[in-house]
This record gives C-alpha cells, structure tokens and sequence, in this order.
C-alpha cells in the first residue's frame, strides 16, 4: 500500500458538488484516511478568468502505482464532467496526484512531486492542514514552503464535502 497526496479543485458551475462528486469518485481508488477543509482560492498560473476555485486535499492509501492512479484520476475527472483539459483553464474538476510516499519521479506523464506545488498556497495549506509535519521527498517541509506563499489569497469556507 502506498499513501498518496491529492489535489482537488473546481471553479466551474456547482464547484463543491463536483468536489463532493470528485471525493466520491476518489474514495473508490483505495482509502480515504483523510480530507481537508475546503478552501476558496484565486486563480494562479497564468488564466485571465476570474473565477475562484474551491480546493481541498485527500491523502489516499492505495494500491495503485504512481501511473495507475493518475490514469485513474484523469478518468474520475472525465466521470465527473470535466470537459476541458487545456493547462490552467476553467474546469469542472481537476485532481493533481501531487506526493506518493516518499517517492520522486519524471516521467513524459508525470512529475512527483507536483512541480508547481512548492509555489502554489491552494495545494500547501489544505495539505499542512492534513498532515501538519508532512516532509516532501527533497526534505522540505510542506508547512516552511506554506509560510513563504501566505500572500495568495486563500480563504477556509464552511462546507462539507463529506459523503
């Protein structure tokens, strides 16, 4: 069994039904042993749409390989509605494999750790909420990396995604 970080996010229609939807859809890839509290974030990377994301992180035991489960989010993604694939642009869904173990991986499909996860406050804080002593294979330590982005807009909101 491997553990697995997750990414969830959705700025499109109704985003915390596709976040519940997604978590649904996520829990039948292995065991869901934790999920953060949903956060409501600015765009990042690039978009000139203005609409904010929700975004909440899973940590994931599983038995799927890196390759695997990634086939397997881009399929929940799919079930799920998301239409558009097209780098940082809106989307119904999107789930990021972003750590499994202690594992560092390049591949043409995948990159592990998430390379832009270091940069981005929408995936740290869920993350260090869920696993406040979480160390990145690098040695980083996912809550100093949290504190060096706390100017992106990022606000906890009262919502369960629980199902």
């Amino acid at each position: 069994m491997a553990t697995a970080y997750l990414s969830l996010g959705s700025n499109l229609g109704d985003r915390l039904g596709y976040l519940r939807r997604g978590l649904r859809e996520v829990r039948l890839l292995g065991t869901v042993l934790a999920s953060s509290s949903v956060y409501e974030t600015a765009p990042v990377g690039g978009t000139s749409d203005p609409r904010p994301y929700l975004n909440m992180a899973v940590r994931l035991e599983t038995e799927l390989s890196p390759e695997g489960l990634l086939l397997a989010l881009k399929s929940v993604e799919s079930r799920v509605g998301r239409k558009d694939s097209t780098k940082n642009m809106p989307r119904e869904l999107d789930i990021d494999l972003v750590l499994y173990d202690r594992l560092a991986l390049k591949s043409e499909r995948l990159e592990i750790p998430h390379p832009r996860m270091k940069e981005r406050r929408f995936v740290l804080e869920p993350l260090v909420e869920i696993e406040p002593d979480l160390v990145l294979p690098d040695g980083a330590k996912a809550i100093d990396l949290l504190s060096l982005v706390l100017d992106q807009e990022a606000a906890k909101i009262d919502a369960d995604v629980s199902i």
